[in-house]
């Protein structure tokens, strides 16, 4: 079974804190100071706790450390101050606007799938080209709450339907095992721990092996399905908010299937028609 990287030991107070992500990134103590226009002395006196540092220090510091929206709000508690950053349902007032952008881009994809997902894979939306190829799917595994990677990797998913099984599971895997490494979030720990162990469906190995090769080159790792008879071929982009000032919006991102053949863009066209 494909485990991720164990989670550290949680660590008290913000030097600490931010010692962890340092070491994370593996960077000296003199790099981070020289990239935050700092002394590695200071640096070294904020994480042993023998300088309190202000909250803008704190964020100059998350920013060269890439440290996730989340847990720069962690490391303003830690060291006492308020969190900077608000975490705003997708639900509230306040969001409309995001939620009508969301749907116009993803309506205007059709008929090619397009979905959002949230930190944890949970899928917030999406537009009927992934509804289309969700078709089949046990309703168990339609329920709330969504999650991209269960529908993925479930031998009673697409899994059984995916005719290079072996090597999308292993990218998408690879895909998280990345997320884990640079962010702590649980909730995509789970996921993780959960898909990981999922069973092949049956005929994994046969699929990879039927799937014939193409007249042309691919320019990215396709995602090959059977759906209705016919085998479809993706490839994937994934996109986010730039400069976000929520927690909720950060962790949001789009993904879109490009689709990698003339023949699955014709047959989406006729399916959605």
């Amino acid at each position: 079974m494909t485990t991720a990287a164990p989670a550290p030991a949680p660590a008290t107070g913000v030097g600490p804190l931010l010692r962890g992500w340092r070491e994370r990134r593996r960077l000296s103590q003199l790099e981070l100071a020289l990239r935050a226009d700092s002394s590695a002395r200071h640096i070294s006196f904020v994480e042993t706790g023998r300088s309190r540092p202000s909250e803008e220090m704190i964020l100059k510091l998350a920013d060269h450390l890439d440290v996730p929206m989340r847990d720069r709000n962690g490391l303003l508690l830690a060291a006492g101050y308020a969190p900077r950053y608000a975490e705003t349902t997708l639900d509230d007032p306040s969001m409309s606007a995001l939620r009508e952008g969301i749907a116009r881009l993803l309506e205007g994809y059709e008929p090619y799938p397009a979905l959002v997902v949230d930190a944890a894979y949970n899928v917030v939306a999406a537009n009927r080209g992934i509804m289309a190829l969700l078709d089949g799917v046990p309703e168990h595994l339609l329920t709330a709450p969504l999650n991209a990677m269960r529908l993925a990797l479930h031998p009673e998913g697409l899994a059984s339907r995916l005719l290079n099984y072996r090597e999308w599971r292993a990218h998408l895997l690879h895909q998280m095992e990345r997320q884990i490494a640079l962010a702590r979030y649980e909730p995509l720990r789970a996921v993780y721990d959960e898909v990981a162990a999922y069973p092949a469906p049956e005929g994994a190995d046969a699929f990879d092996r039927t799937v014939e090769p193409e007249p042309y080159a691919h320019f990215a790792l396709p995602m090959v399905v059977e759906h209705g008879g016919q085998v479809l071929s993706f490839v994937s982009s994934i996109a986010t908010f730039n400069t976000p000032m929520d927690v909720t919006v950060a962790e949001l991102a789009i993904e879109t299937l490009l689709p990698a053949d003339p023949a699955t863009a014709k047959y989406l066209r006729t399916l959605a028609s």
